[in-house]
């Protein structure tokens, strides 16, 4: 199927862009979610005389991200867990966990913006997360685990 673009995807395209997706991700996920557009020429004449306002929105999007980014980028965050002596945690922290402990720093981050490409993490240590603002805004920060008996 193919649909219009209201906003910039990772690894589909940009604002406007027709691109030819499967037919369930289109109606599933991208058009239910105000992400796409089916691509006909009624949709086409419509998204045209938008654009210039959606451009505008993305614009303050993107850097309301980057000023969030800004305070974010190299923050640590301490999180505690039950852990053998070995260093192994008896659970694991994930991006719930994560989420947590931002907030309590006064950052509101959303679940699915913590990149874990490894997964939970199961030892103590300091370990380096992704945080996806926007697409264009991806920010680093350390979390650092401590073991407690």
């Amino acid at each position: 199927m193919q649909v219009i673009l209201m906003e910039k995807l990772a690894n589909l395209g940009n604002l406007g862009d027709v691109v030819k997706v499967k037919d369930g991700y289109a109606r599933n996920f991208l058009i239910p979610q105000g992400k796409a557009k089916r691509a006909s020429a009624e949709n086409l004449k419509a998204f045209e005389v938008r654009r210039a306002e959606l451009e505008k929105v993305q614009a303050e999007l993107l850097a309301q991200a980057q000023e969030r980014g800004a305070k974010l980028d190299g923050l640590t965050v301490q999180i505690k867990q039950k852990a053998g002596v070995d260093g192994r945690l008896f659970g694991s922290v994930t991006n719930y966990d994560i989420v947590d402990a931002l907030k309590v720093q006064g950052f509101e981050v959303e679940r699915f913006n913590v990149r874990m490409p490894e997964g939970p993490l199961k030892q103590v240590g300091d370990f380096s997360i992704a945080v996806a603002l926007h697409t264009d805004v991806v920010v680093n920060i350390t979390v650092s685990v401590l073991g407690e008996s």
